[in-house]
């Protein structure tokens, strides 16, 4: 059996206050999820089905309690954005500029090298996706090679499909009898 959360009594008193006086779904759910196992001796997984919502939510409406009634709280961290991020976005910027001069000169610009720069400045090993991803952010992409040639012209290709031999012979000295002739 999982142990129940031991909450402070000021917190409760105060959480008993609020949820009288609660204008929002959200702050009264922040006060049961404090008070049910303040009171009551609930555990986390027993005050998530109380509440309707997952475990790990009841353990968020806590902390989001606590935070927003502090003295000098600030407003709780909004979920998204990069939390995970190796570099802050100016630091990518700066690690890319010495590729961003070499693509503008005309250069073709590899990955390989840019994930061995980046490993080496991280510290650690580093997934070429994680390079893609970052080349991506910056709006970066891949360029493939066209379909056709830039200088092709269509009408001589055209032409000599029209005025070519229709049937090839195969010229290999190596494979002729001495009767055969090459015409």
């Amino acid at each position: 059996m999982a142990r129940p959360r031991r909450i402070d009594e000021l917190v409760a008193k105060q959480a008993q206050m609020n949820a009288a006086t609660a204008t929002s779904v959200e702050s009264l759910r922040q006060c049961q999820a404090v008070l049910l196992p303040a009171l009551l001796g609930a555990t986390l997984e027993q005050t998530a089905t109380a509440l309707g919502v997952g475990r790990a939510t009841v353990a968020r409406l806590q902390a989001a309690f606590r935070t927003n009634n502090t003295a000098g709280a600030k407003p709780p961290v909004k979920w998204g954005g990069r939390r995970q991020a190796l570099l802050t976005q100016e630091e990518e910027v700066a690690f890319l500029k010495p590729w961003l001069e070499k693509a503008a000169s005309g250069n073709l610009v590899v990955v390989s090298p840019i994930r061995a720069a980046l490993a080496q400045q991280l510290g650690k090993p580093v997934k070429p996706s994680v390079v893609y991803r970052l080349l991506a952010r910056h709006g970066w992409r891949k360029i493939a090679p066209d379909t056709r040639h830039p200088r092709s012209k269509p009408e001589v290709q055209e032409e000599w499909k029209r005025n070519s031999q229709k049937f090839w012979q195969p010229c290999c000295p190596a494979k002729w009898s001495k009767d055969d002739t090459c015409a």
